[in-house]
């Protein structure tokens, strides 16, 4: 992991929301770290968490991937995914790296600062926890689910996610990555089962709530069935708070451009929708909103976040 000279950023996340983000950020002169979730139970990471008793490495492999600084073959290879084989199959080629490191080095974030030094990671890369964990949910009518990839599939309103066992040790040098931060970014994705998670370790929140750096939360374009239905951008922020216990977001960023009817069609097939920005919900909890053009159309149709804009919205805020 290089070590850059800059102002200290940390992006915080897991899920497509946060690869996006530090692609776009690395591209500038900061010192970079990103805090990132290890609770996917589905899957290539589902199945490696099962045989080995390792954190899901998923989330970890696609940030990797995009902070680091190596051949476009290399970064290929790494992210390649076996589609048959008997109990290849599945697997992301990253993935089996990650979990050959780990049991060569016997630590899960060991083996994660040596892929980082091999594939030259512009930033430092801190997994929420070192250890085999999962993330449970209760919802509004007091029943709980276990698994990250079960929680969005019930269909009901989601009051609080925790963690299985109760107890964390989120790694003491990512504590002190948010303690030292000048600017701490929230980065887009699942609310509850990406960006949440990683938030609420005791030692986490108070880091958070302590920090002196300004905290940004880059609010998701679309709701997402399961997770955030009908949810407004206010209601994002107020979840983000009930799990850390108090206020710490001082600005949203929201895309202020208008969406065309024919995007919000193919949304609303998957039961999404634009995530409706309620100025006056936002300034009564004391978050300031930044609007800006700071997403792009993909071929297939979707909206997604813009890594250069939002990283060039981001580093003049700095």
């Amino acid at each position: 992991m290089t070590n850059v000279n800059g102002p200290k950023v940390v992006v915080i996340g897991g899920g497509t929301g946060l690869p996006v983000l530090l692609r776009g950020l690395r591209q500038y002169p900061i010192n970079l770290s990103a805090i990132v979730t290890v609770f996917d139970d589905g899957g290539s990471s589902g199945r490696l968490r099962e045989d080995l008793s390792i954190p899901a490495p998923g989330d970890i492999r696609k940030v990797i991937a995009s902070m680091s600084d190596v051949e476009p073959t290399l970064l290929k290879l790494f992210q390649h995914r076996f589609e048959n084989g008997n109990g290849i199959s599945g697997h992301s080629l990253g993935n089996l790296i990650l979990a050959g490191m780990t049991s060569i080095t016997g630590d899960f974030y060991k083996g994660i600062k040596e892929i980082s030094r091999v594939f030259n990671v512009k930033g430092r890369i801190y997994p929420i926890a070192n250890e085999n964990m999962y993330l449970k949910a209760e919802f509004e009518d007091g029943t709980v689910v276990r698994g990250e990839s079960n929680i969005p599939k019930v269909g009901k309103k989601i009051k609080r996610v925790f963690y299985d066992p109760p107890k964390i040790e989120p790694l003491p040098e990512a504590v002190q990555a948010i303690q030292k931060a000048e600017m701490i970014v929230v980065a887009p994705g699942s609310l509850y089962t990406s960006i949440i998670p990683n938030l609420i370790a005791p030692e986490i929140k108070q880091a958070l709530l302590k920090a002196k750096a300004k905290k940004y939360y880059i609010c998701n374009i679309m709701t997402q069935h399961g997770e955030t239905d009908d949810y407004t951008a206010s209601q994002h922020i107020k979840a983000l708070h009930d799990h850390v216990g108090d206020k710490f977001i001082d600005e949203i960023v929201i895309h202020g451009k208008m969406i065309s009817p024919n995007i919000k069609e193919g949304y609303a097939k998957e039961q999404a929708a634009p995530v409706l920005c309620d100025d006056e919900n936002l300034h009564n909890v004391g978050v300031q909103v930044l609007k800006g053009d700071i997403a792009s159309l993909h071929e297939d149709g979707t909206l997604k976040h813009d890594e250069q804009k939002i990283a060039k919205l981001l580093y003049n805020l700095l």
